[in-house]
């Protein structure tokens, strides 16, 4: 099949030759881009000069700030006519950052999430519930043209309205699923409030698990709960979003597909590499894309790469569950944001004093974020009904500035804890919870 690429059990010879050369047209395509245009000249790099991967290295590095400070077209490497799509992620200088797609560039995507079903098991045969959010973020919609590519009936039925998601999942036979593994398992709670025995009364039988982080114990009791076999992905929209890795059926390790990145791991402090089996920080490099290709972007996503080879076959390499970030971006609900947009929006605020707390926890099995806000004096003594004016303003901001609700609770001046040295901004409890 088209999606069942033959690259998949190239050799490693082969496939880095296929690398070398899909690395010299991607900086081919990205001269035409403004700032590449300026650092690969600077650095005196063309097509020819790439001799071996090793000359990747050559390259400085692309990082999220720099996306941001060329921020709109700074990275296009194409006609504004040839884009089809852009896809944005959130930002902490409320600058985002934007990646463009073209139709070739869509085509590419779709092909390697396929590929990414198809290698877990889905086929035509398959109807597929996609329970991740659509939008400027990548996670929903990646998927859905990967299984429609494949050929499956999708049912983009978006997060959240359980009860409709259950309904869906009985009426069409819903037989794979997209979601996000918090949510899961409040799905999971409600079968058993409902008194549905998933086993019995559904036909599921693959889960994706994506968009946040998760232990092997909740991937073990999602599978035991819904009787399926679920895969942990992972994807970053400055490489397109899903498809970068994912796990085979032998569910140790992702497969980097290597005929469509190139793979870095480096020490995030040296920014040197690190040997296989070392953990750092992930560095990727577009192959195919060519809106906007984009070479040794500092994912400050941390794993290490498996040393060994995979028993299924594969020579694409593999890396470990994502231990962790370089920098204090937080996740709930599959959603990225900072602190820093959060201090920015409670600080436009006169009414609000300097100290504020976020704390996450999860509840229902589902992440819940409670933000203490200090507020003035006088507005503390002041009318209640002002208070709950300003408390329902603030939650409105921040809703339209993170894509969350979160639960903003107004306190007292001087009520929070203060520290001598950095702020304490976060407080998550979320790993206590098993």
């Amino acid at each position: 099949m088209f999606w069942d690429n033959y690259s998949e059990t190239l050799d490693r010879f082969s496939l880095q030759k296929l690398q070398l050369e899909l690395l010299r047209k991607t900086i081919r395509q990205a001269q035409h881009a403004p700032y590449y245009q300026t650092i690969l000249s600077g650095a005196g790099i063309t097509p020819e000069s790439i001799r071996s991967l090793e000359d990747l290295r050559k390259i400085p590095f692309t990082t999220k700030d720099i996306l941001r400070d060329h921020y709109p077209y700074g990275f296009l490497a194409v006609s504004r006519d040839d884009i089809v799509r852009m896809h944005s992620s959130s930002g902490t200088t409320g600058r985002p950052t934007v990646i463009f797609h073209t139709q070739h560039d869509i085509d590419e995507w779709s092909l390697l999430v396929a590929r990414c079903m198809y290698m877990t098991g889905v086929r035509k045969s398959d109807v597929f519930q996609n329970m991740m959010g659509y939008g400027l973020f990548t996670g929903g919609i990646g998927f859905h043209y990967g299984a429609e590519r494949l050929g499956a009936m999708v049912i983009p039925s978006g997060p959240g309205n359980t009860k409709r998601q259950i309904m869906l999942m009985r009426e069409f036979e819903t037989t794979v699923i997209h979601i996000i593994p918090s949510y899961a398992l409040h799905l999971i709670k409600t079968l058993i409030e409902e008194g549905i025995d998933p086993k019995k009364e559904l036909k599921l039988r693959i889960a994706y698990l994506g968009a946040e982080p998760h232990s092997e114990e909740t991937r073990r009791r999602i599978e035991d709960a819904l009787g399926v076999r679920a895969y942990n992905s992972y994807g970053l929209s400055e490489m397109n979003g899903p498809g970068v890795a994912f796990e085979c059926t032998e569910q140790n390790g992702m497969h980097v597909w290597e005929d469509a990145y190139i793979l870095e791991v480096i020490d995030p402090k040296t920014l040197e590499p690190v040997k296989d089996g070392e953990e750092g920080e992930l560095v990727f490099t577009t192959l195919k894309r060519e809106g906007m290709p984009i070479l040794r972007y500092r994912s400050k996503d941390l794993a290490a790469v498996y040393p060994e080879p995979c028993p299924c076959g594969r020579t694409h390499r593999r890396i470990t569950r994502i231990k962790g970030r370089t920098d204090d971006m937080l996740i709930v609900k599959g959603v990225n944001m900072y602190p820093v947009q959060i201090e920015k929006t409670l600080m436009s605020f006169p009414e609000v004093g300097s100290n504020f707390l976020i704390i996450l926890d999860h509840k229902d099995y589902n992440d819940h974020m409670t933000i203490k806000v200090e507020v003035s004096s006088a507005m503390f003594t002041g009318d209640l009904k002002s208070l709950q004016n300003l408390r329902r303003t603030i939650t409105e901001r921040l809703r339209s500035e993170i894509l969350i609700t979160p639960d903003v609770q107004l306190v007292e001046p001087d009520s929070l804890p203060k520290s001598e040295g950095k702020a304490v901004r976060v407080i998550d409890n979320r790993h206590q919870w098993g």
